[in-house]
This record gives structure tokens, C-alpha cells and sequence, in this order.
């Protein structure tokens, strides 16, 4: 009972840096709309839809599975994946890689041509600074190292936005949002929306047992990694390979591979 209710208090402290609330928060499609109008101020988006609420991609049993928070095309075609990330992981250049190839295998079915791949977007929001130069915002496109007037032309954008940035290089707009992700609560019509959605999201009872149950699962797969990572080391040490036991605790790639090696997974 005692873990429920902390679980239930979690639920009631959650704020829009929160990526499952965040999530649905999203589904609301003006909300949606205008965050996008703001971190791509450049774009007409008229309309957007839902191909699939929370989309998840599983290619075969071997591969990660992704679990978009917000995945959305707008009337254009263009697709966007908008992603909540509160810590600093140190793999989400690596993890927009691989959620730009996951997503383009759903985009083109078996048979189609290449050229019928949708422009996309993959946005991560988060309060931190991924690469420490001040900025909000960091946009990443393809383009040639010996001749940077040269795009590729691959129409595959990726966007870090950093709401602990220190540089006047968004509008005040997108800064009023970034500022709303930090935990302020800036004089801004848009933020005020939102947080008005936050507040009656959290009063919705299907979405706090859905929450309350990922929390669960979470810590499932947290206690099954633990208990996988303890035999590794012992059957590691038994073999005497300890300058290997000292390696996997830092290097998630490697643990993987030690996971087949001793057959543990």
C-alpha cells in the first residue's frame, strides 16, 4: 500500500518535463501544432494528425523497442518525432540515429522506393545542455564537410532544445516554452494553455493507473538488470577475467555482449 501511495504522490508532482505527461499533453492537437509553429518558426503548419497515439517500434524480437512520446505529420507529410528527455543520458545523438532508422523502416514499405521517405524531424526537449556551448537550440542536417553549402538532401532534421541554455538564440516564444520545461512559469498565453492541460491531464484516472503501471514495469526491468549484471560478475570472476568485471559496469555495449557470451540473456 505504502509504495502505491508514493506512487500516486509522484502522479500529483508531475510537471510537463515529465515525458509520458508530457505525451499526453500532446495529444491535444493545437498544443501539439504550436509547439512545433515555435521550435520551427520557418514552417506553415496548417494541421497535424496522430498516425498512432504513443507510437511503439519493434522490428524483430532482437532490436530495441522504441516508444515514441509524441509522433505526429502535419498536412505536408512531414513527420515529427518530439521526445521529452529530463536526464543526460550521454546516448541521444546515438538514440535520434536509431530512432531515424526505425522510423524510416515504418515510412517505406517492402517494394517502395526510397524516394517515398517523408521529410522528418526528431526533437529532443530537455533542461540540460548537451554539448555545453549555451545555446537552446542545436539543428542538425546533413551537409558536406569539404563544402557546407552542399546539403545531402536526405530531408532528415534533428533537433536538441536545451531549456538551460544561456545565449539569446530562440524567440521569445520557444524561450517562454524552454523556460516552462525548467519548472518557471513565464507571463506567456501558450505556457498558461499548457499548464492548464498539465493540471487536467493529472485528473484523468486511466492515465495515472497507466502511469502508476510503467512505474511498476520500470522498476521490473531495473531490478531484472541488477540481478543479470550480479551473475555476470560472478561467472566473470570465476573465470578470473576481473579487469572484464570492472569493464561492464561502465560499458553498457560490452555488458551486452557478455549477456550472449555467458548466455545469460
Amino acid at each position: 500500500m505504502g509504495n502505491v501511495e508514493i506512487k500516486q504522490k509522484n502522479w500529483e508532482e508531475l510537471g510537463i518535463s515529465n515525458d509520458f505527461l508530457f505525451g499526453k499533453v500532446m495529444q491535444n492537437p493545437e498544443l501539439c501544432r504550436e509547439l512545433l509553429q515555435r521550435i520551427l518558426p520557418n514552417l506553415k503548419i496548417d494541421r497535424i494528425e496522430y498516425p498512432q497515439l504513443q507510437k511503439s517500434i519493434n522490428v524483430d524480437m532482437d532490436a530495441h523497442s522504441v516508444r515514441l512520446d509524441v509522433y505526429v505529420k502535419d498536412d505536408r507529410e512531414t513527420v515529427y518525432d518530439i521526445e521529452m528527455q529530463v536526464s543526460d543520458t550521454k546516448e541521444l545523438p546515438k538514440r535520434s540515429r536509431y530512432y531515424q532508422g526505425m522510423i524510416d523502416i515504418q515510412l517505406v514499405d517492402a517494394g517502395q522506393h526510397y524516394k517515398k521517405l517523408n521529410k522528418s524531424y526528431i526533437i529532443f526537449i530537455g533542461p540540460f545542455d548537451l554539448y555545453g556551448k549555451g545555446r537552446h537550440i542545436y539543428t542538425f542536417e546533413n551537409i558536406c564537410k569539404e563544402d557546407n553549402s552542399i546539403s545531402m538532401g536526405d530531408e532528415a532534421v534533428k533537433i536538441f532544445l536545451n531549456a538551460d541554455g544561456t545565449m539569446d538564440d530562440v524567440s521569445r516564444e520557444l524561450k517562454a516554452f524552454l523556460d516552462y520545461v525548467a519548472g518557471q512559469k513565464p507571463e506567456d498565453s501558450y505556457v498558461e494553455k499548457l499548464e492548464e492541460a498539465v493540471q487536467e491531464a493529472k485528473k484523468n484516472r486511466e492515465w495515472r493507473h497507466e502511469y502508476m503501471t510503467l512505474l511498476m514495469r520500470d522498476q521490473e526491468n531495473v531490478e531484472k538488470g541488477e540481478e543479470m549484471l550480479a551473475k555476470l560478475i560472478i561467472l566473470l570472476s570465476e573465470d578470473g577475467r576481473l579487469s572484464d568485471v570492472i569493464k561492464v559496469s561502465q560499458d553498457k555495449e560490452y555488458r551486452q555482449e557478455l549477456y550472449v557470451e555467458y548466455h545469460i540473456i
